[in-house]
């Protein structure tokens, strides 16, 4: 999934989450474009996070059960990233706002010691589920379930992006 081809380069990193998107399968060759909703005189954004895609909210590939809670990543990278963040004994706060960076954002259950090795556990299993791509491989976690959270839409007004109420 990448922006659509042909646009021009976003001169903000927020703009990323307004920009229509292309989703292309070299596996089955499936194509789909989305263009953002409009509201009002806005474009509503994306909001990641969540076990659905944020712009064609699809299932992701890589989720699984864990701890009573859906584990789930984007690509591997992601996998990689949370798991050196769960097995890291002292973590340290970098440069970053908090409230902007990943690890600050995940939830209390995968912050905990105590959950630690099944965790790890389940980033494992989401790094050998990527390296599959039958169908019949999905996890049973990987259906839609409509769980997304929505705590509010971005909109995008006048070229600058808007997170109040419309």
């Amino acid at each position: 999934m990448v922006p659509r081809p042909g646009l021009p380069e976003p001169r903000y990193y927020s703009e990323l989450l307004f920009q229509p998107r292309r989703l292309a399968c070299a596996a089955c060759g499936a194509v789909a474009d989305r263009d953002p909703e409009m509201r009002g005189a806005g474009l509503v954004g994306a909001v990641p996070g969540g076990s659905e895609d944020p712009f064609f909210r699809r299932p992701l590939w890589l989720q699984t059960r864990c701890v009573g809670h859906i584990l789930w990543a984007y690509n591997e990278e992601h996998v990689h990233e949370l798991s050196a963040y769960v097995a890291a004994r002292l973590r340290e706060r970098g440069a970053s706002r908090p409230t902007t960076a990943m690890f600050a954002r995940l939830p209390p259950w995968m912050k905990r010691s105590d959950n630690r090795s099944e965790i790890l556990a389940g980033l494992e299993t989401l790094r050998a589920l990527a390296e599959r791509s039958a169908p019949a491989d999905r996890s049973d976690a990987a259906h839609e379930r409509g769980d997304r959270p929505r705590l509010r839409p971005s909109l995008y007004f006048r070229g600058g992006p808007y997170t109040g109420s419309p």
